[in-house]
């Protein structure tokens, strides 16, 4: 009886496990890809230790608990690269989990602003998709509790006014190049 109810259970499990791809499976497969580079940042990056912070600006430095970025440099060596990647991350952002706050650009060339969660007050998830068949793509994964738009706003401005530290983003300089 035991090996059945294991073996029912195991079944069960295994076709509940959607293999879907998703967008975090996506950044696990290419983050060690040399064609890719990632970056991870924890809220640590907003030094606010010299900074007045409104309520405002705290609970939005509060929501925030890290921010990953992927980026995929064109260079001629790889112009196809960027057709296929790109794709496939937009066929990802098409899942009814993502919900797309706003674009600008056409085509290849422009920016994507999704979100995930249960309504715009209560996002877990911001996506930025921005890109330039020239030079790549990057995506930009904001994750958080009960975020909101307004927060994402507040935290821009946190990053203008308050001490960034630098040396985590100092991989992205291969892609400006």
């Amino acid at each position: 009886m035991k090996k059945l109810v294991l073996l029912v259970s195991s079944v069960i499990l295994l076709c509940s496990c959607e293999d879907k791809p998703t967008l975090q499976k996506y950044f696990v497969e290419n983050t060690e890809s040399s064609k890719f580079i990632a970056i991870d940042l924890a809220p640590n990056i907003i030094k606010t230790d010299k900074v007045a912070l409104s309520e405002t600006e705290k609970a939005a430095l509060e929501s925030f608990e890290k921010m990953n970025i992927l980026a995929f440099r064109t260079d001629s060596t790889n112009t196809s690269g960027y057709e296929t990647e790109i794709k496939e991350v937009k066929a990802i952002l098409k899942d009814e989990s993502y919900q797309q706050l706003m674009k600008a650009g056409s085509g290849n060339d422009g920016a994507a602003i999704y979100f995930v969660g249960a309504d715009d007050e209560h996002i877990e998830e911001f996506v930025v998709l921005a890109g330039k068949k020239e030079n790549g793509f990057a995506v930009v994964r904001v994750l958080g509790n009960d975020m909101n738009p307004t927060h994402i706003m507040n935290m821009l401005t946190l990053l203008q006014k308050s001490n960034v530290d630098l040396e985590q983003l100092k991989p992205l300089q291969q892609l400006m190049k």
